[in-house]
């Protein structure tokens, strides 16, 4: 006797949206269903494991490369498969939100790769993960154009051969998606934007000559890269296409990932085109796993923390290493500057800091580079031309004379700067403006000429977090405390206020901001991600 059918997916609380049923077809439901089905319960397990790791850390405040899983380190014959064509050349990605406006700019941006965001740059609400779908089909079918209701200006797609091949980003796995359900249980966002995504458009992609790739983001250990791959095995099997067309770029954006990116590698290798090198998600997760470590694990203000500081520099040489080891493309950070229409002289500095950062990653061996703005293509992709010339990447750089030593990668106390009272207030301010704008559905806010995403909240309130319950003294002599936070923001609502007038600070969230920064930042029990409660109050 057969198995019976899995229940289907029930659509909870949701208001109907247009065009919903080209998205959310019986087929596609029943693809996501099994997904949810087979894999739910061992994300589950996976979640669990990362509290009794994170207790482990909070022990002993240390970290090491694993012994289990040596004999996959010390293998040089391995490798992952070769990239696909429309993957070879990485050198410039453009990242962010799947709106229509962003979905066109971003394909048109002369970016190789655009990072199609529905993690960070995107605010969970019903309408963005069902039309975010819809605009990625529609791009496919080249059947998207839009026109900006303000300015009547109008955007269409480019040729073919012009757009940027797309990497898509579903959530990571501790979030789940409240309005689809199975037995009245969440499935996790990250099948229900994977499933979608992949059922739609597998198959359209190949036809197009290209596949469906993915970011994974958040990962924490090789066992979850294992479950990734298990999953695209099954997926490539039901949906009919061969196996390896899925190829996975996984972002090393969390500490213990750190110390596991082979291990990482080599679960997906069948599927696996590269590691990426962030750095405010990557410093959330220090703070987040040694924030009881004492003295040495204290961070100084986010902006101090660049690429260069020796455990960051760590962090990159030895990721370029890993992925170059093993034939994958290493792919550098994001520069986030965002163009100023009226000063030209911020942009200048600005591009000059853009330039020196990506003429770095690029020296070090990177084959590619992030940025959030279509002006920063041309930047970018001078300093990769500058060393690449015509070659599409520069994996034959193996990179043997770098050599990171486990202590290295948390060797946090090898910097000078240290805390601010100014950083406090920055952290304040960029913490409550970013979580006002995402109460209202938006993920990726431009902040002081800088583009935010939700790692942006992360490590501001983190910082917070730590700076007090290390009782940190600023240069002011003033001591962090509960107290002084809360006088910041009193501050910085009221500038706010000011800034904006009272009837536009009435329409906004700014109070449920004020207060979820505040609840974050100085509630004894650390939050693991500030998205979990802001979801909670998240319309839509």
């Amino acid at each position: 006797m057969s198995a019976p059918a899995p229940s289907p997916l029930a659509i909870v609380e949701a208001e109907p949206l247009p065009r919903q049923e080209a998205v959310l077809t019986d087929a596609a439901l029943a693809f996501v269903a099994e997904l949810h089905r087979r894999f739910t319960p061992r994300r589950d397990e996976l979640l669990a494991r990362r509290a009794e790791r994170r207790a482990e850390i909070a022990r002993t405040s240390t970290l090491d490369f694993l012994p289990e899983t040596a004999a996959i380190r010390a293998d040089d014959s391995w490798k992952v498969a070769p990239a696909p064509p429309a993957l070879n050349d990485r050198r410039v990605e453009i990242t962010g939100p799947t709106d229509r406006k962003m979905t066109i700019n971003a394909l048109n941006s002369g970016a190789k790769v655009w990072l199609a965001d529905f993690e960070d740059a995107s605010a969970p609400t019903w309408e963005n993960v069902v039309l975010g779908q819809l605009n990625l089909i529609d791009a496919y079918e080249r059947r998207i154009d839009f026109t900006d209701p303000r300015s009547g200006k109008s955007y269409a797609l480019r040729p073919a051969d012009e757009l940027a091949t797309v990497v898509m980003r579903p959530r990571g796995w501790h979030l789940a998606e409240r309005h689809l359900q199975a037995d009245g249980v969440p499935v996790p966002g990250a099948l229900v934007d994977f499933g979608l995504y992949f059922f739609h458009n597998a198959q359209r992609l190949l036809d197009l000559g290209k596949g469906p790739y993915f970011y994974l983001p958040k990962t924490e250990s090789h066992l979850e890269a294992r479950l990734w791959n298990d999953i695209f095995v099954f997926a490539q099997e039901y949906v009919g296409v061969p196996q390896g067309t899925v190829r996975a770029t996984v972002l090393i954006e969390t500490i213990t990932a750190a110390y596991e990116m082979e291990e990482i590698l080599y679960e997906l290798r069948d599927h696996a085109s590269g590691l990426n090198a962030g750095r405010w998600d990557y410093l959330f997760s220090i703070v987040k796993n040694f924030r009881d470590g004492g003295e040495k694990f204290v961070l100084p203000d986010r902006n101090a923390v660049t690429m260069t500081a020796p455990f960051m520099r760590a962090y990159t040489e030895l990721l370029v290493r890993t992925c170059h080891k093993r034939g994958a493309h290493a792919i550098g950070g994001m520069a986030a500057f965002i163009p100023s229409r009226r000063d030209a002289e911020v942009n200048k500095v600005a591009f000059e800091k853009v330039k020196a950062d990506k003429d770095r990653e690029a020296a070090d061996g990177f084959d590619g580079s992030w940025v959030a703005h279509p002006d920063l293509v041309p930047i970018a992709m001078a300093s990769f031309d500058g060393v690449l010339g015509d070659r599409p990447n520069q994996k034959d750089r193996l990179r043997e004379d770098v050599s990171v030593a486990a202590g290295d990668l948390i060797a946090i106390d090898s910097l000078d700067a240290k805390p601010t009272y100014e950083g406090l207030r920055n952290a304040v301010q960029v913490g409550i403006r970013y979580i006002e704008a995402w109460l209202r559905g938006l993920g990726a806010v431009a902040i002081f000429n800088l583009m935010e995403d939700a790692a942006t909240a992360e490590i501001s309130r983190s910082q917070i977090w730590q700076w007090i319950n290390a009782g940190v003294v600023f240069e002011n002599g003033e001591r962090a405390t509960p107290e002084l936070a809360r006088s910041v923001a009193a501050q910085e609502l009221t500038a706010i206020r000011e800034e904006i007038g009272e009837e536009a600070f009435a329409a906004g969230n700014w109070q449920k901001a004020h207060d979820l920064l505040l609840k974050v930042a100085l509630d004894e029990n650390y939050e693991d991600f500030l998205t979990l409660p802001a979801y909670e109050q998240l319309v839509g």
